[in-house]
């Protein structure tokens, strides 16, 4: 068994790279832009192609961890996460590129493993366990977009020294899983379990109504969080807002998400339908859309909260899903894969499409009031999901 303290210890280093690498990126898009003279559909493709790759990777990981087991390819994500990073910032538009795609196979593989390895490694406390995670997913992100521009001053490096010090991060996570990769090859060295995820598969799983439902709630909240990871700081900056104090609304609305990512799905956890729960984040999520789009600078630490509020616990709720349908590691690990391979694909269309609408439109108010209708289906799907319903039930 491993032990709960350094185990515990491992999944919130990884968790901490999950997201913050991508955050990061948000206050630096309009001087990104600058250095290679993007348009803004080009720029929003820096967000959207990690969350591309993110839906591309995910049906891989169940696959990969069968063969080399959960943990060596949660040690080599992280590494390559790392490289990744390093890869995004060097001088030319195609790294800049290259080093997404990197980044978001890594997070991939990363966000199809953990669930897996929550649901094995803490089997009566999943969902409080997947409430702990995602929140220091959140948290990562809230440092990064935070910290992005102080680096940016403190190291003189341009945008290029703050984005490649993340890579920092993911060497000392790797450094923490290090045990989890050693016990794991004792296990096997003195046992005859296999390194496949441990339980039942789902039969049939892309053929279920139930699944889908939590794939669409997955993808229509992820693809919200990501256009506004993307363009937030920039429709504050473009309605008169200092690009230092945009920096910081969306920072707050990051650190709001880490109370929602927490305490969502220990709720959730709680109820045996979360029908409720999932229409209440749509809800939400609309009302700080709302705001954002009738009083942009007036009302946005307003609208900051209310969609970090929503956009933790939609996310928190996503995940906690897989471990509440599923009834073993080896079917979240497969639900997993599949919500989060049909999520990003999904969630990829919001930044670039974001951009290519402002080009378009002139403005943001047609992209605020295409996410206010997506909200609405977010609901349909949450409420389909929040089933009281075992996917992989005998």
């Amino acid at each position: 068994m491993a032990h709960p303290a350094l185990l515990l210890a491992g999944i919130v280093l990884v968790a901490l790279n999950m997201r913050a690498c991508l955050a990061a990126v948000s206050p630096m898009v309009g001087e990104i832009q600058r250095t290679f003279g993007l348009s803004a559909t080009a720029s929003g493709l820096i967000t959207t192609v990690p969350v591309l790759f993110q839906g591309v990777g995910a049906p891989l990981t169940p696959r990969l961890a069968r063969r080399f087991g959960t943990e060596r390819v949660v040690l080599g994500a992280v590494l390559v996460l790392g490289a990744g990073v390093l890869l995004r910032v060097l001088p030319s538009v195609a790294a800049l590129y290259a080093g997404c795609v990197v980044i978001g196979v890594a997070i991939a593989v990363l966000n199809v493993s953990m669930p897996g390895l929550v649901k094995r490694e803490f089997p009566g406390r999943a969902a409080a366990m997947t409430g702990v995670y995602s929140t220091t997913m959140l948290v990562g992100a809230t440092l990064a977009a935070g910290l992005s521009v102080p680096l940016e001053h403190v190291l003189g490096g341009g945008w290029q020294a703050s984005l490649g010090s993340w890579s920092v991060l993911a060497v000392v996570a790797a450094v923490a899983w290090l045990p989890q990769v050693l016990r794991s090859r004792q296990e096997r060295a003195t046992t005859t379990v296999s390194a496949a995820p441990a339980g039942r598969a789902v039969e049939g799983i892309w053929r279920n109504g139930l699944a889908w439902r939590i794939s669409l709630f997955m993808g229509i909240s992820s693809l919200l969080v990501y256009t506004l990871v993307a363009w937030m700081p920039t429709i504050l900056a473009d309605h008169g807002m200092d690009r230092g104090r945009a920096g910081l609304v969306f920072a707050f609305s990051n650190l709001v998400q880490v109370a929602g990512a927490f305490l969502v799905p220990l709720a959730a956890g709680r109820m045996t339908r979360q029908r409720g729960l999932a229409v209440a984040m749509a809800l939400l999520n609309a009302a700080g859309i709302a705001v954002l789009l009738l009083a942009p600078v007036g009302g946005a630490w307003v609208a900051a909260g209310v969609l970090g509020l929503a956009q933790g616990g939609s996310l928190g709720l996503a995940l906690a899903f897989i471990v509440l349908r599923t009834g073993s590691a080896a079917g979240a690990a497969q639900l997993g894969g599949m919500s989060q391979a049909v999520g990003y694909l999904v969630a990829a269309a919001g930044p670039v499409g974001a951009g290519a609408l402002h080009q378009a439109s002139g403005g943001w108010g047609l992209v605020l009031v295409v996410m206010l209708g997506l909200t609405g289906i977010a609901a349909a799907a949450g409420w389909g999901a929040g089933r009281d319903m075992v996917l992989d039930a005998r």
